[in-house]
């Protein structure tokens, strides 16, 4: 006899969910946020394989609290947010690596280029808002190098090195609500 797995659509939830990042420049790190993102989780019920995950990210909604670096960001620049104007990602497979853990494995799309990349998630719980709402909760980070995906403006340093680092943390916390 077949068994059927339940698959269950989150929507992420943006009032109580952040995509964020951090760079090294000169000699500490800039924080920045996008505030305008989107995304859908497909949960299958004890089968990670049958689960999925988009993400959508628009890029003009960079935020570091300094406009004119926000502006320089949106540039052609860094992320030509005229030209290109989401950062995209969406999951091939996921692998369970205990309980709460998963890797989940997916093509990010950063100005046009596309690479495979692996989002370490955990699982956070789920739950039922005060309203009666499905909430499930999750969190990922990772480290990219900008220069992966063409953001290679940098000017050098009179002592050496660089302005800016090539090594980018990627944090999401992520609440989505069930559909």
């Amino acid at each position: 006899m077949a068994t059927t797995t339940s698959v269950r659509t989150y929507k992420i939830d943006k009032s109580h969910s952040e995509a964020v990042f951090q760079v090294r420049h000169l000699v500490t790190k800039v924080r920045g946020r996008f505030s305008d993102f989107e995304g859908t989780i497909q949960l299958a019920d004890g089968n990670p394989d049958a689960s999925s995950v988009e993400f959508t990210i628009q890029t003009a909604s960079v935020d570091t609290n300094e406009p004119d670096r926000d502006k320089h960001l949106r540039s052609e620049d860094f992320f030509a947010a005229d030209q290109f104007k989401t950062i995209t990602f969406k999951s091939k497979q996921i692998f369970k690596r205990s309980p709460e853990a998963f890797d989940v494995v997916g093509d990010l799309t950063i100005r046009g280029i596309t690479k495979e990349v692996t989002l370490p998630v955990t699982h956070l719980g789920t739950a039922k808002d005060p309203w009666g709402n499905d909430k499930v909760g999750f969190e990922a980070e990772l480290t990219l190098n900008r220069k992966d995906f063409d953001l290679k403006w940098n000017a050098p340093l009179e002592t050496g090195g660089f302005l800016v680092g090539d090594e980018v943390k990627v944090s999401l916390s992520i609440q989505a609500f069930g559909q």
